[in-house]
């Protein structure tokens, strides 16, 4: 699904907000597989942060989630209309995942679980704190959220898990990224 023209939308994303985008590239396929391998279509609704050109929204779909069942919460413009495009019958939240909440949707409903494509390393503790409150306030109690990193270890810094009462895992690395990549 991933076209010649998603990477050049993705590199001038890139080029005139690196901070917001992160990666010059989108996410492998694999990142993509990965991130999204122990998604339950059984458990509802996905809210998907940063979903950029769509690579995990793809890989979400290809594991068997209606589109329907998909909140997309993305800032960037040319992003979102791409979103939009390719699925229309998803949520489109035009919004910076720190100013998530309840009342942004026109029927807020819990989710089951979210995936972050979110360049977190490249953001404070305090906006992460917002990001993965307000996230967290969208989703049901046992949920998981699940997120990459280039880092090397857990891109979401030990006081926010502290303080939020939760737990990191790290799922598996991505060798074959470019670059390498880990899930959360």
């Amino acid at each position: 699904m991933q076209s010649k023209s998603d990477i050049v939308v993705f590199l001038r994303a890139w080029l005139s907000d690196p901070l917001r985008v992160g990666s010059a590239l989108p996410s492998s396929k694999q990142l993509a597989a990965m991130m999204v391998k122990d998604v339950d279509p059984a458990k509802g609704l996905v809210l998907e942060l940063g979903p950029g050109t769509g690579v995990f929204t793809n890989a979400l779909v290809e594991r068997g989630i209606s589109p329907r069942d998909l909140t997309l919460v993305e800032l960037g413009a040319e992003f979102a209309d791409i979103l939009a495009a390719r699925y229309p019958e998803a949520t489109i939240v035009r919004s910076d995942a720190a100013r998530l909440s309840p009342a942004k949707f026109v029927t807020p409903r819990l989710h089951g679980t979210a995936i972050s494509g979110l360049p977190l390393l490249s953001m404070s503790p305090p906006k992460i704190l917002r990001i993965l409150t307000g996230a967290f306030r969208l989703l049901e109690a046992d949920s998981k959220l699940y997120q990459f990193t280039y880092g090397l270890r857990c891109p979401v810094p030990s006081e926010v898990l502290h303080r939020l009462d939760l737990q990191a895992d790290k799922v598996s690395t991505v060798f074959t990224n470019l670059p390498p990549a880990s899930v959360y």
